[in-house]
């Protein structure tokens, strides 16, 4: 937990025990910074905004940028935003404050609803808007609702994703003492020191649209989703019990919906909290929805993000999926961090499972099926089946394999025809010079760290056309063709301030047009408006169209 986070006198007040358990877990390094200018909020506004939302406006931003979707373009399309929220921390803190802590802003500012509205808001998205709180499921429903918007109209584009943050210890104390928190802070995934799940903090976003409509705008393709269910467990011996009758129903369900064979799933990507009672019961599931339809000897691939990152909760299974999407696009497996005994409870022969271990790549078409699974506490349980893209459609739309994270296209693909020797402009934008200089940072530090050669050609087209254009721009030359390095020398230069040849700014100014203010209370005179009668035909006009 970061130094000042919570409460110091709440964490002396417990067992030594309890404070160091609930201290332990991924957490987040800043939750308070957050460019409010860029989101057009005041300072006054973003001091009282629920830090999840923030968070989420940074991360839908990313989302639509690593699409190649400009701004300007969503409020043209039904653009819908989805996203799972379980934890109202921020809001307790705004209690403690008493009276003298409420502002203007803080009705707006605490209310988990106004999470998903904010987005719309700021991207004048005009599709469905709503948050989900179906405990550690949320996210995963979440984007199982964008989905289903899509396919029945009510949005053309989705935005769909989930926000966990942690700003308070009153949660993760009770998470310990219901027994599910880890004592040594690590998601034990199917193994045999399973002893509960690591807290996890942070969210992701990713945009969705309609597959034949990412395949005619050119959209590179992570994946296609093939159908999804969500279905509770419905009773049981206790309300937190989990069930895998219902978990198995609902795997079944999606493959029914999605029209696809369970033997042909690849791998999936597990619920996974490395807890005593949740995995078995995850693991009896799988093995009877999947692994018993399987030829003997061939168990099915699983594995849990969790292990890596802790359990986001509310987040978990957007932060899933993003994985399973990414394993998709690179047709790459990643191993299960830590996993070294299997739990005695989980016989992984007999179930016909295997825990991946090991980087592996795997040959894969559409035909070639994955699984991403997310369970709440309460018994909500969502599954998904999702696949690679139709081979026709292709999964790299503007001209290239893998993306940088930023969703800048850099891959090394042939360039186009007669630009080998064409010299390539660097088109960069942004709000602020400060933040012009870090974008150019940003991009020299990618295209210095990153392992594979970059295309100038397709990077330089990205920059230009994918990208929303801001008032404070800036043009780097030295990119010739394929070839990227040359550019390295302007982008350094332009990141530290510094003039060089091979770098041009600028800052558009918007068309400046007279205002007239009549401020009342005794400023007035009698014949005030006789000179701007006489000066300006336009208040002559108007004046004459009133009377």
């Amino acid at each position: 937990m970061p130094d000042g986070r919570w409460d110091n006198t709440f964490l002396h007040a417990l067992q030594e025990s309890e404070s160091q358990t609930v201290r332990r877990g991924a957490f987040l390094d800043d939750v308070a910074g957050f460019d409010a200018a860029f989101f057009n909020v005041s300072p006054r506004e973003a001091a009282m905004m629920d830090p999840q939302q923030r968070l989420l406006l940074e991360l839908s931003w990313e989302a639509i940028e690593d699409a190649g979707i400009r701004a300007e373009q969503l409020p043209e399309a039904h653009t819908g935003v989805f996203v799972g929220v379980g934890g109202d921390d921020y809001s307790s803190l705004i209690r403690e404050q008493g009276p003298d802590g409420i502002s203007p802003h803080t009705f707006t500012g605490s209310l988990r609803s106004i999470i998903a509205n904010r987005v719309s808001y700021f991207l004048r998205a005009t599709g469905p808007s709503l948050v989900v709180d179906a405990g550690q499921a949320s996210s995963l429903v979440a984007l199982h609702l964008a989905a289903d918007s899509l396919r029945k109209g009510d949005s053309d584009i989705a935005i769909a994703g989930g926000v966990t943050l942690r700003l308070t210890p009153h949660h993760s104390l009770a998470a310990h003492r219901f027994g599910a928190l880890s004592p040594d802070g690590q998601c034990h995934v199917f193994d045999a020191r399973a002893n509960g799940f690591a807290q996890g903090e942070g969210g992701g976003a990713v945009v969705l649209k309609r597959l034949q409509d990412a395949v005619a705008a050119g959209d590179e393709i992570y994946c296609v989703i093939r159908g999804s269910a969500v279905n509770n467990d419905g009773g049981g011996a206790q309300l937190a019990e989990p069930s895998a009758r219902a978990q198995a129903a609902v795997i079944r369900e999606a493959h029914r919906l999605a029209g696809s064979d369970p033997r042909d799933v690849a791998y999936v990507e597990l619920h996974g909290t490395g807890t005593k009672a949740g995995d078995p019961v995850e693991a009896a599931a799988l093995a009877e929805a999947i692994g018993s339809v399987r030829q003997a000897g061939s168990p099915l691939r699983v594995g849990s993000i969790k292990s890596n990152i802790g359990h986001l909760e509310a987040a978990a299974g957007i932060a899933g999926f993003i994985k399973t999407a990414l394993c998709v696009r690179s047709g790459t497996l990643v191993p299960t961090v830590g996993f070294r005994t299997p739990n005695p409870r989980i016989p992984l022969d007999e179930l016909n499972l295997h825990v991946q271990t090991s980087v592996e790549e795997v040959e894969l078409d559409e035909s070639a099926l994955f699984g991403v699974s997310s369970f709440g506490v309460g018994g909500t349980n969502c599954h998904m089946v999702v696949s690679a893209a139709p081979a026709a459609a292709g999964v790299a739309g503007r001209g290239g394999s893998a993306p940088l994270a930023s969703g800048l296209d850099t891959s090394p693909s042939t360039p186009l025809v007669g630009t080998r020797d064409v010299p390539v402009p660097f088109v960069l934008s942004a709000t602020s010079a400060v933040a012009l200089r870090g974008q150019a940072a940003r991009l020299s530090e990618s295209l210095r760290t990153d392992d594979r050669p970059a295309n100038a050609v397709n990077l330089g087209w990205s920059l230009l056309t994918t990208r929303t254009a801001w008032s404070h721009r800036a043009v780097v030359m030295g990119a010739v063709g394929a070839d990227v390095s040359a550019a390295g020398e302007g982008l350094a230069a332009l990141a530290a301030g510094e003039p060089s040849e091979l770098v041009r700014t600028g800052r558009t100014v918007p068309p400046v047009k007279p205002v007239f203010v009549y401020p009342g209370q005794g400023s007035q005179w009698l014949g005030m408006a006789t000179d701007l009668i006489d000066t300006s035909p336009a208040f002559a006009t108007a004046l004459q169209q009133c009377a």
